[in-house]
Parts: structure tokens; C-alpha cells; sequence
């Protein structure tokens, strides 16, 4: 694999309410990254920050960090600390749905400016599906193609949200919970024990209890109380949904609602066998990071004959 060099950045977001929010931006590409290369943005979900999430260093292994693996195939590619997450500024805001989508929009300034770049691929798992799809929404033109798990759009037959809506005064009243190594580990196995190696989760729990112990209530209340946050008649681009086959997060019945409603016509709808909520750092992960990259490499359409 090519030398993989990495790079970190500071974006600047403006709030009414929390004034100028300083958000960690990070970015890995390999040595000698081409000027046009394509850029791969990457949004996390509800409890771990993006570094950890798609940057992971497991003891022993080489080959969890899905930065590193995207960036050997020549992506240039980024993540951002949500507000209220790692190494990003600690509010008392909720940091829901929609501060995460002008929260994209902050760290692709960086972006643009350092790539030249004004369009880009990006991912979204769980939460940061809903980021990634309301950033797509609110930006026609600034997303080639979208790609998102763990989504959910209504939430009807959703076991783990209907468990998730016992809390939700609780989200409400508090604008932070707590995590611990337990809550950590409860993300790999919630849903099916046994798809994910455990030495992921104590990876995750190290790296992200390092940062601190607690994290934003507000994309668990927006997905508790709030849905739908995005509306797919107004996705423009390209989208890929992928579902693992045990995902609890959404009913299949609800996210194939979604996608019918989706515009374009240059679509997909994945299932991939034996991967749970936790997919990209599951088991069973290349198979997911291959939906990812056929997604991205489906060849540019050619005009019709006439």
C-alpha cells in the first residue's frame, strides 16, 4: 500500500445560541494524492466521534481504518467532528440533525478551499446518514453521490428505536449522556453478537473515552421525536442505501418507502448478508466497503442516440 500521509484542520461555525463552534476536521490520502483526485467525505453516527469511527486502530491488525483503505485506493478522504464530539468544541447544545448538517457544510469550506474540490462522494451511517442525506438536501450539486446505513426515515418498525423512546423526556431535559466501555460495546452486539470482533469495540471504547464520556443527546431525540428530518423527493443526486441483514435501527419496509420516493433514477438499494448496525466495523466490513467503492465507480452516463 502507498504511504498514507494524514492531515488535520479547524472549521469554524457560526451560532446564534453557541457563537463560534471550533469543529476538528481530518484527512487522509496516500503520498503524491493527485490535484483531481475524488474526494470521499465521511459522517458519523450518534456516539463516536469521526476520527474513531473510520480511522480505528485496532492492536494487531491493519486493516479496520477505513480512511487508510479508501485512501489507498486514491480517494482523498475526510471526516469531521460533530459539535459535541471528540475533538471538537463541547457545547450544552443538543446537536441534533440540523446542526450536524451545517456542520458539513462548515467542514466543506475546508474542503474546497483545500482541494479545489466543490463536489464530493459521501457516506453516512445511522445518525450520520440523516446528516449526510439533510447536508445533500439543503446543497444540490455539492454531493456527486450519496451513500448511506443504519438509515431511517419514519422509524415505524423500528425495534431499536421504539427501546430508544422510553428515554425520550430524558433526551429532552439533558443536552448530553454518558457512555461507557459497556455502551460501547452494546453498538457490536445489540443487534446480532458474533458479527463484529470484540477488539474493535475495546478499540472504539479506548479511543473515544480518551476524548471524553459523554456525547450529544439530539440525533437520538430528533430520531425518537422528530422524523422524518429529510425528505428523499428532494435528494437529488445519485443515492446507494445499504442494509445490513440484521440492522435494527429501521424496518426494511421503511427504507424501501424511502428509496421508491427517491428522484433519481441512478439509485441502489443494497443488502448485505451477515452485518449488523456497526457495519463498517464489522466482520464482514470489506463487503460493505465493496458497495461503497462500485457505488462510487459506476462509469458517468453517455448521451442517448437520437
Amino acid at each position: 500500500m502507498a504511504q498514507i500521509e494524514r492531515a488535520e484542520y479547524w472549521a469554524q461555525k457560526q451560532d446564534a445560541k453557541q457563537g463560534n463552534v471550533k469543529l476538528y476536521v481530518y484527512r487522509k490520502h496516500a503520498a503524491g494524492l493527485q490535484k483531481d483526485a475524488p474526494v470521499l467525505f465521511l459522517v458519523h453516527g450518534s456516539s463516536a466521534s469521526g476520527r474513531s469511527s473510520f480511522d480505528l486502530d485496532v492492536p494487531g491488525r491493519n486493516d479496520y481504518s477505513l480512511m487508510n483503505h479508501f485512501a489507498g485506493l486514491g480517494y482523498d478522504v475526510w471526516t469531521v467532528d460533530h459539535e459535541g464530539y471528540g475533538r471538537s468544541d463541547r457545547t450544552d447544545s443538543h446537536s441534533g440533525i440540523a446542526s450536524g448538517a451545517l456542520d458539513l457544510a462548515a467542514a466543506m469550506e475546508i474542503v474546497k478551499r483545500e482541494t479545489g474540490q466543490s463536489s464530493v462522494f459521501m457516506y453516512g451511517g445511522s445518525s450520520g446518514a440523516l446528516r449526510a442525506a439533510l447536508y445533500a438536501q439543503q446543497n444540490p450539486g455539492c454531493v456527486k453521490r450519496l451513500m448511506v446505513s443504519a438509515l431511517v426515515y419514519t422509524g415505524e418498525g423500528s425495534p431499536t428505536l421504539a427501546k430508544r423512546r422510553e428515554k425520550v423526556e430524558e433526551y429532552r431535559a439533558h443536552p448530553r449522556r454518558k457512555v461507557d466501555r459497556a455502551f460501547v460495546h452494546s453498538m457490536f452486539t445489540r443487534d446480532k453478537p458474533g458479527t463484529s470482533e470484540m477488539i474493535a469495540a475495546d478499540a472504539l471504547a479506548d479511543a473515544e473515552l480518551a476524548l471524553g464520556d459523554t456525547v450529544p443527546n439530539g440525533t437520538y431525540l430528533d430520531m425518537c421525536a422528530n422524523l422524518p428530518v429529510i425528505d428523499p423527493l428532494k435528494i437529488a443526486c445519485p443515492v446507494c442505501i445499504i442494509r445490513g441483514e440484521y440492522d435494527g435501527i429501521a424496518a426494511e419496509t421503511d427504507l424501501l418507502d424511502f428509496f421508491a420516493k427517491l428522484p433519481s433514477k441512478d439509485k441502489q438499494f443494497v443488502f448485505v448478508s451477515d452485518l449488523a448496525h456497526a457495519a463498517t466495523l464489522s466482520i464482514n466490513r470489506h463487503k460493505f466497503w465493496h458497495a461503497m467503492t462500485s457505488f462510487m465507480a459506476m462509469p458517468q452516463n453517455r448521451a442517448l442516440a437520437t
